[in-house]
Protein backbone atom coordinates (compact mmCIF):
# COMPACT_ATOMS: atom_id res chain seq x y z
CA UNK A 1 0.00 0.00 0.00
CA UNK A 2 1.51 3.37 -0.79
CA UNK A 3 2.74 5.92 1.90
CA UNK A 4 0.93 8.69 1.06
CA UNK A 5 3.53 11.27 2.28
CA UNK A 6 2.53 13.98 3.75
CA UNK A 7 5.18 16.70 1.74
CA UNK A 8 7.53 17.16 -0.99
CA UNK A 9 10.83 16.35 -0.29
CA UNK A 10 12.50 19.30 -2.14
CA UNK A 11 10.32 22.20 -1.25
CA UNK A 12 8.75 21.08 1.46
CA UNK A 13 5.12 22.09 -0.10
CA UNK A 14 2.20 20.14 1.93
CA UNK A 15 0.52 17.40 -0.43
CA UNK A 16 -2.39 15.88 1.12
CA UNK A 17 -3.79 12.60 0.42
CA UNK A 18 -6.16 14.31 -2.18
CA UNK A 19 -3.53 16.38 -3.39
CA UNK A 20 -3.18 16.54 -8.00
CA UNK A 21 -0.28 17.80 -7.41
CA UNK A 22 1.66 15.18 -5.73
CA UNK A 23 3.76 13.20 -7.89
CA UNK A 24 5.90 9.79 -6.93
CA UNK A 25 8.12 7.48 -8.35
CA UNK A 26 8.33 3.32 -8.15
CA UNK A 27 10.10 3.63 -4.73
CA UNK A 28 7.97 6.64 -3.27
CA UNK A 29 9.78 9.79 -3.62
CA UNK A 30 7.49 12.21 -3.24
CA UNK A 31 7.47 15.76 -4.78
CA UNK A 32 5.31 17.92 -5.89
CA UNK A 33 4.65 18.92 -9.48
CA UNK A 34 5.86 22.13 -9.67
CA UNK A 35 9.23 20.92 -8.64
CA UNK A 36 9.06 17.57 -10.96
CA UNK A 37 8.48 20.06 -13.94
CA UNK A 38 10.89 22.54 -12.90
CA UNK A 39 13.63 21.16 -11.16
CA UNK A 40 13.64 17.17 -12.10
CA UNK A 41 11.97 17.57 -15.90
CA UNK A 42 10.14 14.45 -15.01
CA UNK A 43 12.82 12.40 -13.63
CA UNK A 44 13.50 11.11 -10.05
CA UNK A 45 16.52 12.51 -8.66
CA UNK A 46 16.97 9.68 -6.29
CA UNK A 47 16.51 6.89 -8.48
CA UNK A 48 16.42 8.19 -12.24
CA UNK A 49 12.91 6.97 -12.51
CA UNK A 50 10.16 8.82 -13.82
CA UNK A 51 7.61 10.60 -11.66
CA UNK A 52 3.75 10.04 -12.38
CA UNK A 53 0.95 11.56 -10.49
CA UNK A 54 0.37 10.19 -7.16
CA UNK A 55 -3.21 8.19 -6.49
CA UNK A 56 -5.97 9.53 -4.94
CA UNK A 57 -7.29 7.02 -1.83
CA UNK A 58 -10.58 7.71 -1.68
CA UNK A 59 -11.64 9.47 1.63
CA UNK A 60 -13.84 6.77 3.11
CA UNK A 61 -10.84 4.77 3.02
CA UNK A 62 -8.20 7.14 4.82
CA UNK A 63 -9.92 6.35 7.91
CA UNK A 64 -9.20 2.10 7.58
CA UNK A 65 -5.56 3.37 6.03
CA UNK A 66 -4.46 6.99 6.84
CA UNK A 67 -1.98 8.46 4.94
CA UNK A 68 1.69 8.52 5.96
CA UNK A 69 2.71 11.94 8.60
CA UNK A 70 6.19 11.29 8.08
CA UNK A 71 7.61 14.26 6.23
CA UNK A 72 10.95 13.33 3.97
CA UNK A 73 13.79 15.83 3.24
CA UNK A 74 16.61 15.04 1.24
CA UNK A 75 19.28 17.29 0.13
CA UNK A 76 19.01 17.77 -3.79
CA UNK A 77 21.39 20.14 -5.32
CA UNK A 78 18.40 21.50 -7.19
CA UNK A 79 16.37 22.41 -4.06
CA UNK A 80 18.72 24.23 -1.68
CA UNK A 81 17.25 27.54 -2.49
CA UNK A 82 13.67 26.37 -2.16
CA UNK A 83 13.99 24.85 1.24
CA UNK A 84 12.92 25.86 4.13
CA UNK A 85 16.34 26.23 6.63
CA UNK A 86 16.28 23.25 9.50
CA UNK A 87 14.32 24.56 12.66
CA UNK A 88 17.44 25.06 14.97
CA UNK A 89 18.93 27.80 12.14
CA UNK A 90 15.17 29.22 11.64
CA UNK A 91 14.87 32.71 13.46
CA UNK A 92 13.18 32.64 16.55
CA UNK A 93 10.06 34.71 17.68
CA UNK A 94 10.88 37.45 20.52
CA UNK A 95 10.03 36.02 24.00
CA UNK A 96 7.17 38.75 24.53
CA UNK A 97 5.50 36.32 21.94
CA UNK A 98 5.18 33.96 24.84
Amino acid sequence: MLELRPNCECCDRDLPPDSADARICTFECTFCADCVETRFSGVCPNCGGDLSARPIRPAAALHRFPASLKRVYKAHPACAAVRPPPPSERPQPPSSWA
